[in-house]
């Protein structure tokens, strides 16, 4: 769900009904960890994104995602030669509505719901569930400036964090926007694009990511809670296929990356650094 890219909402016919659909594929490729061994990782998800256009001035939506990673491990000796996790689901469920106010302004709310565990979990205690409320104000058809802030118990921890929201195109060639939705792992990040010749567009930006999920009765730390923590820093190559449809392709270094286990007492018998990590990923998202 793009809230972070909807500032409220849509200049649609009265009754009208958008939808979008976005698939993502993404590899992390073999990253050293600091404490020993390597890892990888592959990721696709796919999200379905329904908004209905109540009246000239509001708007509510419904989205439908899931997603799968497979993660491989060479030698992680700091966790006693064991694999910390395998295989990662995570379906979900989010609302949100959105309101046009008075000067410019506009408001949003979406709460969300996800079960993000190992495979064999199910939903049992893997919940990550929140809201994310925020505010913009127009300026000018080039210029939408707001604040958003995300409130999530993320299976066992609960976090805030604020975020900006902007839609800044400064001339016909440069744009200073959000890249990613705001959710249960980060907020929205910042990045800054350039419109090429013939449908071709190229960008640069970064986000914070933090995913916490359950892992499984059978895992080594039954039970437990996994986290991989990173900051992706990447650029985009985009190009516009037809007026509803983008296909989009990254390249990432995954920096300050950190990967825990934490157990059924709290304790932590795994935490760890690793290496910047690169990734390719590949997106398209289409609207009818």
């Amino acid at each position: 769900m793009a809230l972070a890219q909807n500032f409220g909402p849509q200049n649609l016919p009265v009754g009208s009904v958008v939808t979008s659909l976005n698939i993502n594929a993404i590899n992390q490729f073999n990253t050293n960890i600091s404490s020993g061994g390597s890892f990888n990782w592959q990721d696709a998800n796919v999200n379905l994104n329904n908004r209905y256009q109540l009246d000239t001035n509001s708007s509510i939506g419904l989205n439908l995602r899931d997603g799968y990673q497979d993660w491989s491990w060479s030698n992680p000796s700091g966790y006693g030669n064991k694999t910390p996790w395998k295989g990662i689901q995570s379906p979900g469920i989010g609302l949100s509505y959105f309101q046009k106010l008075d000067a410019g302004w506009s408001a949003g709310f979406a709460p969300t719901v996800d079960w993000v565990a190992e495979n064999g979990v199910g939903t049992a205690g893997s919940a990550t569930y929140g809201a994310i409320a925020s505010a913009a104000k127009t300026y000018s058809k080039d210029l939408t400036i707001g604040l958003g802030t995300g409130v999530f118990r993320q299976v066992d921890k609960t976090r805030v964090f604020p975020f900006l929201l902007i839609n800044w195109k400064i001339n016909d060639k440069w744009t200073l926007n959000n890249p990613l939705p705001a959710g249960p792992s980060g907020g929205a990040g910042l990045e800054l694009s350039y419109a090429l010749a013939n449908k071709w567009s190229i960008a640069g930006g970064a986000a914070y990511r933090s995913y916490r999920f359950r892992l499984s009765n059978s895992n080594y730390t039954p039970n437990g809670i996994g986290q991989n923590t990173f900051i992706p820093v990447f650029t985009r190559l985009s190009y516009s296929i037809d007026p509803s449809t983008n296909a989009n392709l990254y390249l990432a270094a995954n920096v300050g990356g950190r990967l825990s286990v934490t157990d059924v007492n709290g304790a932590t018998p795994y935490n760890t650094n690793y290496q910047t990590g690169l990734a390719v990923a590949f997106s398209v998202t289409t609207r009818f």
